[in-house]
């Protein structure tokens, strides 16, 4: 199973917003820019985002998008999802009937212990923390000058 490239957008645009401070307003170009999507693209990504809550859309000359603050803690799985829908990494993991070998199957309880642990990390991960990384690694490093040696 292998996430889509919006997916992978979506993380990177919330992280992106969740980098502002509460009610700042992005364009969608600017957006585009920070998640390094095309314009074009990026478009069907803010619509799932926007149509699961987690980003609101102001029209007009002063719009843009924007992270509620109570989305900020959203977490990977659920801004994965919001563009992806539910995450399966076998077609047995979708019901229960899904299978005909899902009652028997050695292979089945490997399948469902690996998307637990799957949908676990994702749900732990959140946007606010992952921001905090990003903002992080942007700081310039502090370089220590022997004053000594230049003299």
């Amino acid at each position: 199973m292998q996430l889509t490239r919006a997916a992978d957008y979506a993380v990177r645009v919330m992280i992106h917003l969740a980098g502002l401070p509460p009610g700042a307003r992005v364009s969608r170009s600017e957006l585009s820019a920070a998640a390094e999507c095309p314009e074009q693209f990026l478009c069907k990504v803010l619509q799932n985002l926007t149509r699961a809550g987690l980003v609101i859309s102001h029209r007009g000359n002063t719009g843009g998008f924007e992270l509620e603050e109570l989305h900020r803690s959203a977490s990977v799985l659920d801004v994965v999802e919001a563009v992806e829908g539910p995450i399966r990494l076998n077609v047995c993991l979708t019901s229960d009937h899904a299978c005909t070998r899902q009652g028997w199957c050695p292979a089945h309880g490997v399948w469902a212990e690996a998307q637990a642990a799957l949908l676990q990390v994702l749900r732990d991960a959140t946007i606010s923390f992952l921001a905090q990384q990003a903002a992080t690694a942007r700081k310039p490093a502090i370089i220590a000058i022997d004053e000594g040696r230049w003299n």
